[in-house]
């Protein structure tokens, strides 16, 4: 649209080591992105807040504040992606980040490359609002959910859900094909931009997320060795 002018893109880069938060914010601004960069967890979550940044990235081993914290914290007042990035391997800490609300987690060392591999495939998603002029609006049903998808906007049963982006997209992408079984590679595909991660439980983690604001598994069913449906019998509005 004539006269008007879409606001660069921001990041919040929230790690202690400065080497890499320096690495980080060059690789993000290399990007596009206006980046702010802080050393701790409470500087992180009150950076979010001034700025109400596009992306932040996360170490998890930060002072003041832990990133699991810092992220409960985002999460609570922002729909930013958030990165959750980590020296430590345990297979607990990478699913607690992805169940606090983060979208994506990577595990130092990483590539920089594979950084903004990442970040592009996220800004590729749809934003919220935003919609070629004169298209039509995309409407979801299924029983007594409703998706707005040019809105980006969920209700059930006339109430609107507060989901995270990925869980949003998630329930989208399986919402279109309602009868169809979605694979797990599909859904990382389609949601996540590219396979790269090397297994599922990032899918199956936010899947999880978004049955818990759904109000259980009565929508989203899984099928065992492949992906997930949505439910057979759901109440009708």
């Amino acid at each position: 649209m004539e006269g008007v002018t879409q606001r660069a893109r921001r990041a919040v880069v929230v790690e202690d080591d400065r080497d890499i938060r320096e690495l980080i914010t060059h690789t993000l601004s290399d990007l596009g992105l206006e980046v702010t960069a802080v050393d701790s967890g409470p500087a992180g979550v009150a950076a979010v807040r001034a700025i109400n940044p596009d992306l932040v990235t996360l170490d998890l081993g930060l002072p003041g504040i832990d990133g699991i914290e810092v992220c409960r914290q985002i999460r609570e007042e922002s729909d930013a992606y958030i990165i959750m990035v980590t020296a430590r391997s345990d297979e607990i800490d990478r699913l607690l980040g992805l169940e606090t609300g983060a979208d994506d987690f990577m595990s130092k060392p990483f590539s920089l490359r594979e950084l903004q591999a990442r970040v592009n495939a996220m800004f590729r998603r749809p934003r919220p609002g935003i919609t070629a002029e004169g298209d039509a609006a995309e409407l979801l049903t299924y029983g007594v959910l409703r998706v707005d998808v040019s809105s980006r906007r969920v209700y059930r049963d006339g109430e609107e859900l507060l989901l995270t982006r990925t869980e949003f997209d998630l329930l989208t992408e399986l919402m279109r094909s309602p009868a169809r079984v979605v694979t797990r590679e599909e859904l990382l595909k389609a949601v996540w931009g590219t396979p790269w991660i090397g297994d599922t439980h990032v899918v199956e983690v936010h899947v999880g997320n978004l049955r818990r604001k759904l109000g259980g598994s009565r929508f989203i069913r899984t099928v065992r060795g492949v992906g997930y449906r949505m439910e057979e019998h759901v109440p009708q509005a």
